[in-house]
């Protein structure tokens, strides 16, 4: 199991309007990679650019060893629908579309392993729960269920940890950590940089231009990176409140 994600010259955006610009670079296979930065910086808008949900405005992405549908991806819990009438089994289970289909049929070996993803997350008993009932941490335990069964060689994280408590943090750390032994390449956009230091290897500083990509202790050891990367987007929003139209 190898993915590996090159970038060259990549600039993506909406409407036209650039929000990441110009990222050389390659996420080895097997990398734990936290992507930081000040909010606006481009750091979902990069996982959406991995996944397929935007074309490049300029350059492209390269995936190695893999297809783009054997991407996981966990998008921010503010953009999940949480008043869809779905309990937690089924929700997880949404995790084996691709391998057996939107129709396909769950078998045995199917029910174990959603069983068994139910279970690593501490869910055990909350199956028929609806996902609307559900507190913030409870709905991120059940995200993660389904990443994991959805067994990929590459998993895009966006904000994983906002809003929830301790305990889960450090549940949902543990997985992440079993899937960086497993030989997955994780990317996970974060804004706490303390857990950076303390659980992801390297990072990668955005400020819609990259600005910083590396060994993480040598990465957020040096101030002037974020310094640079704060300064960079208070020219970006002078220049957004100057000429809206040019700037995303």
């Amino acid at each position: 199991m190898t993915a590996s994600v090159r970038f060259d010259n990549l600039t993506l955006g909406y409407d036209r309007h650039p929000a990441v610009h110009h990222l050389d670079g390659t996420v080895a296979a097997g990398a734990l990679l936290a992507i930081v930065g000040p909010n606006g910086a481009g750091k979902s808008t990069l996982l959406k650019g991995i996944v397929g949900l935007l074309r490049p405005l300029q350059g492209r992405i390269v995936l190695d060893g893999f297809r783009a549908g054997d991407i996981a991806y966990l998008p921010q819990i503010n953009g999940i629908d949480r008043g869809f009438p779905i309990g937690v089994y089924d929700f997880v289970a949404m995790g084996l579309w691709r391998r057996v289909g939107a129709l396909g049929r769950i078998g045995r070996r199917e029910r174990t392993r959603i069983a068994a993803a139910i279970g690593d997350v501490g869910l055990t008993g909350f199956e028929q729960r609806p996902i609307g009932t559900l507190s913030g941490g409870q709905m991120q335990r059940v995200l993660f269920a389904r990443v994991a069964l959805q067994d990929a060689p590459l998993i895009l994280l966006d904000e994983p940890f906002m809003a929830i408590d301790e305990k889960t943090v450090a549940d949902l750390l543990a997985l992440i950590q079993d899937w960086h032994r497993e030989g997955r390449t994780v990317l996970a956009v974060l804004h706490d940089l303390e857990l950076v230091r303390g659980h992801f290897p390297e990072t990668l500083i955005l400020a819609r231009e990259p600005v910083a990509w590396g060994p993480t202790r040598e990465i957020l050891a040096d101030q002037e990176h974020l310094d640079r990367a704060r300064a960079m987007m208070e020219a970006w929003d002078e220049t957004a409140a100057i000429c809206p139209r040019e700037v995303a």
